[in-house]
């Protein structure tokens, strides 16, 4: 082997440990993965991620961070928040922590979405009802109920049922990035068991309206005091009667009268 083969087989691979170095000083600056005992990679959202959508790897990045310094439920590694349901809107450059995803489990999205011990309740709506077509996934409402009065008359009742309810979807979008207003037939809102009754009930009595809630606005309606108790005086005692009957012998009888009791007593005139 001629002295210019060695030199071209070592030329070669020295440049093929050079591109390989440059390789991984390019991979470790781009995803930003840290060595430094004193730092370490956190997960943060390289894009917007709207309320429902799923995490995918090209939705984040790895940023390194000094110990400490990020929440303890943050995610270190791309892997373990891929595929995860955002149940907040996540702003780019937001850590992604473990109480903001929900775990996809099966199913629809939406199922993932859902709080443990709640349920969710679809109400149909028209532009009226879904306040002019602003209600997005996130959002927050009110639910008014309002009926006709019993006794024949015109007159209607309106009133809060239900407060701070969560809307999970419109129609059948679990997220949007649309926030120009599009009326809808139908909005699913998160809710107890007790709250879904009180909501189907009172959907067979009257009609529905949804009021949208600032939502830093934990404000609710005072629960109503309840009416003083009066104590009731208790019924006077029976008073007693008597009635005199005489006889020709000088004796007389008294009859005595309480309440269902009558006693007949002789006393002398």
């Amino acid at each position: 082997m001629s002295s210019r083969t060695l030199s071209l087989i070592a030329l070669s691979v020295l440049l093929g440990l050079g591109a390989a170095w440059m390789a991984n000083t390019w991979l470790t600056a781009r995803m930003n993965i840290t060595t430094d005992s004193n730092m370490e990679n956190v997960v943060v959202a390289a894009v917007e991620i709207p309320f429902g959508q799923m995490v995918e790897p090209q939705h984040v990045k790895l940023v390194a961070m000094p110990k400490g310094s990020a929440p303890s439920d943050a995610f270190d590694t791309v892997e373990k928040a891929t595929g995860r349901i955002a149940t907040f809107t996540l702003l780019q450059g937001d850590i992604l922590r473990a109480a903001r995803l929900a775990e996809h489990l099966g199913g629809s999205t939406l199922a993932s979405l859902i709080a443990p011990n709640k349920r969710a309740i679809s109400v149909r709506v028209d532009d009226v009802v879904g306040v002019g077509g602003f209600l997005l996934p996130g959002n927050r409402v009110d639910v008014l109920a309002t009926k006709k009065t019993s006794g024949g008359s015109n007159e209607a009742k309106s009133e809060t049922i239900l407060e701070d309810l969560r809307v999970l979807a419109v129609d059948q979008t679990a997220s949007t990035d649309k926030t120009q207003p599009v009326v809808v037939r139908a909005v699913t809102l998160e809710m107890t068991s007790e709250e879904a009754e009180v909501l189907v009930k009172a959907q067979t009595e009257g009609k529905l309206q949804l009021a949208l809630r600032n939502p830093l606005d934990e404000q609710k309606k005072p629960e109503a005091k309840p009416e003083p108790v009066v104590a009731v005086a208790p019924p006077p005692a029976p008073k007693r009667v008597i009635v005199r009957r005489s006889s020709g012998d000088g004796m007389g009888q008294v009859t005595i009268i309480r309440g269902t009791e009558v006693e007949r007593v002789n006393v002398q005139r």
